[in-house]
């Protein structure tokens, strides 16, 4: 069965294709035009080959996932025969990345070359070649470590370079399996090299900075959630962490609070709902909350409590949401919730 002509293509894929031109080529000395990549279920992916400079690679099309950052890049190979016996082994190329950190899928040292797309590479070079025969492999990509400065690899402690990644060979619309992934990775690379008993956990980027000013730690040690905190306490709690640190704006952390784990906007947004029932338990006016009901932004709400003085739901909003987490993780961990303001400092809190 051939891969639909509008699918998506993983690096792996690619990669594997820009191995077996090149071993193509070194076996009868003609560039191929195309070539046919078998992944592990036996599904065909016919794809073209081109030439940059010196090197036969594939320009990697992310299908109708046009905003996947590596979408038309090139992935090229070379390969190297040594004329001795054994395996196929993988070099760093240019612009593949390196792992630096345990708790990934590959070894520290070795190309960022993932188990699945060695394993595909490895059987399709073998339809040239024959067992036995020691071949090496780099995987390059020209622009690879520039643009892996915007993907998860620092963080993950990949460094120089883009990943080789997939398991279908397919890159899917919207699809949310490969950040859930990354986000699980990027807990193991925390739990194996960082403080294994407790997790800090944001939002995004400025929430990121503020956790790290208040408790005086490295980002490596602190995963971004982003829309996805339900996932990433799952994970916690399977890798055995002890305790989660949770700080974040109110737009997110009134979400959890209300019970939601996926907090993207399209899917929940009690924001609210949640705060004006919390500023009723602590006795607030029908015109306050009626104020705060109507407003546009959360920072607006943010305002008018204060004015009001009642900050004092921003405590109670922390230990709702800090309930909800312990049910989440079925009380397998302890935690402390941090709602925090604009300028970083604490609106409330609650913990464990």
């Amino acid at each position: 069965m051939s891969a639909p002509k509008n699918s998506g293509y993983t690096t792996g894929i690619c990669a594997a294709g820009a191995v077996k031109a090149c071993a193509m080529f070194l076996k009868n000395g003609v560039v191929p035009e195309n070539v046919l990549i078998k992944n592990l279920d036996g599904e065909l992916f016919d794809l073209r080959v081109v030439k940059n400079n010196n090197l036969l690679g594939i320009i990697k099309n992310s299908g109708a996932e046009t905003h996947d950052i590596t979408n038309g890049i090139f992935i090229g190979a070379e390969i190297f025969l040594t004329g001795n016996q054994g395996g196929i082994k993988f070099l760093k190329g240019e612009g593949v990345g390196v792992a630096t950190l345990e708790g990934l899928k590959i070894p520290v040292g070795e190309p960022a070359i993932n188990p699945i797309p060695r394993m595909i590479i490895k059987n399709n070079l073998r339809e040239i070649f024959n067992d036995g025969e020691e071949i090496l492999i780099k995987i390059i990509i020209p622009d690879g470590e520039k643009i892996a400065l915007n993907t998860f690899n620092p963080r993950l402690g990949i460094l120089g370079g883009l990943s080789i990644l997939g398991t279908t060979g397919h890159v899917k619309p919207n699809d949310e399996r490969a950040l859930l992934e990354s986000l699980s990775l990027e807990l193991n690379v925390i739990k194996n090299n960082f403080d294994s008993d407790k997790i800090y956990i944001t939002f995004g980027n400025i929430s990121q900075k503020f956790l790290m000013q208040l408790f005086n730690i490295q980002s490596q040690k602190i995963i971004q959630a982003e829309n996805y905190i339900g996932h990433v306490l799952d994970e916690a709690a399977r890798l055995n962490f002890n305790e989660a640190i949770i700080a974040g704006m109110p737009g997110k952390l009134l979400k959890v609070a209300a019970g939601n784990f996926v907090t993207h906007n399209k899917i929940c947004d009690s924001r609210f709902e949640v705060l004006c029932c919390h500023l009723a338990l602590i006795g607030a006016s029908r015109e306050l909350i009626k104020r705060v009901y109507e407003c546009n932004t959360v920072n607006q709400a943010v305002k008018i409590i204060d004015d009001a003085n009642f900050n004092s739901v921003w405590d109670n909003l922390a230990q709702a949401a800090l309930k909800k987490c312990e049910v989440r993780v079925k009380n397998l961990m302890r935690f402390r919730i941090y709602f925090l303001n604009d300028d970083g400092g604490v609106l409330g809190c609650a913990k464990s």
